[in-house]
């Protein structure tokens, strides 16, 4: 759809089966005589009201896609539907749109159900199908937009706060806080409805009450520890982690490459072919495992690993975009240039103890390369 992924769990399958059953009695009572048919038709609003959470997914996706971002998938499953998308909106302009447009979708959809309720011709079936839609749709805006992560309303609050105080993390952890006591309101409602209300609830409800609590206070907590852990992704930079390189010829011997590093006072070895051009990054794993005997006779071009799209960075890539390019192309090490020099070369396994070291909140990055 659109280009996006459309992928549908089948735990959906057991949340439809269970809306077929608990619709049922209801259907009987507006229908009688269907027989069989009570549950295909419990099987049909399942089937119309998850359109609509997709419809609800797909105004993300899309108004995401507007922004600039790429899309993975549109995933519906039985807590309802999830968008995944790569990245993070830059400025809380962009995480306000991607967020509100869902709860706004829901709702609209729920008028548009309304309103053709109100031009249905006399069929009670019909009739409380798109009402049903209706209702289901609204209570869905209207949640969404709780203020509290994970839910779309959180997001639209950390938006508003970042936009307040210029500052991501901050808005994640009211947002994150926010998911907490909407938690805790969840989990309180089914006590608040019979004992104040007076509505009869059964043990299902406090079983729903319970699994949506858990949902809500998960998601907030793990977006308040990834706030963290974003917030020190902007320190890690390629330019501070790249280690000085030598650029030697390919059939240079192993031991004279690592003596010229040595004396370079470098961390990493690069070749390159007859043009001159650099074609290749030496694996320090493989130096390590290839025995010291036959170093002087090996040539280093059999240890590098040929340069391949995604394996060369710029200088100045940081923070999430630097993540995003490992993740996209995994390697044990990358050609970092500047313009068109070279710079240095960056481990993986530089980057990892440094994302570490900044989660625990150690340390600060110097120029380790240069």
């Amino acid at each position: 759809m659109g280009g996006i992924d459309v992928l549908v769990r089948s735990s959906w399958l057991l949340v439809a089966v269970l809306i077929a059953f608990v619709l049922a009695p209801t259907i009987e009572a507006i229908a009688p005589g269907l027989g069989a048919l009570t549950y295909v038709a419990g099987l049909a609003f399942a089937v119309l009201l998850y359109l609509s959470v997709l419809l609800h997914e797909i105004s993300h996706a899309l108004v995401a896609k507007r922004f600039g971002f790429d899309v993975r998938s549109v995933t519906l499953n039985f807590l309802g539907g999830v968008t995944e998308i790569d990245g993070e909106p830059d400025t809380p302009g962009r995480e306000f749109w991607i967020a509100v447009v869902g709860p706004l979708t829901s709702l609209a959809v729920g008028a548009a159900a309304w309103s053709v309720s109100l031009l249905m011709p006399d069929s009670a079936l019909l009739l409380f199908a798109f009402r049903a839609l209706a209702l289901a749709n609204l209570v869905v805006g209207v949640l969404n937009l709780l203020p509290g992560l994970p839910l779309d309303g959180g997001r639209v609050f950390r938006a508003i706060v970042w936009k307040i105080t210029g500052n991501p993390y901050t808005g994640s952890v009211a947002a994150g806080y926010g998911g907490r006591a909407v938690a805790i309101l969840a989990l309180a409602f089914p006590f608040v409805a019979r004992e104040v209300i007076g509505w009869n609830i059964t043990i299902l409800d406090y079983v729903i009450a319970f699994v949506v609590a858990m949902f809500l206070w998960t998601g907030a907590t793990q977006a308040m520890l990834s706030a963290r852990v974003r917030r020190g992704l902007p320190s890690l930079t390629a330019r501070g982690l790249a280690r000085r390189a030598v650029d030697v010829p390919r059939d240079l011997p192993v031991a004279q490459a690592i003596e010229q590093a040595r004396q370079a006072g470098a961390g990493a070895i690069v070749v390159h072919g007859p043009t001159g051009a650099i074609d290749g990054i030496v694996d320090e794993r493989a130096v390590l495992a290839t025995p010291e005997a036959r170093r002087p006779w090996l040539d280093v071009g059999a240890l590098a690993r040929t340069l391949s799209p995604g394996l060369t960075l710029p200088v100045d890539l940081a923070g999430e975009p630097l993540v995003r390019a490992l993740q996209r192309t995994p390697s044990s090490e990358y050609l970092v240039v500047d313009g068109e020099s070279l710079y240095g070369v960056l481990v993986t396994s530089d980057v990892d103890h440094a994302f570490a070291s900044r989660a625990r909140g150690g340390g600060t990055q110097t120029d380790a390369g240069r």
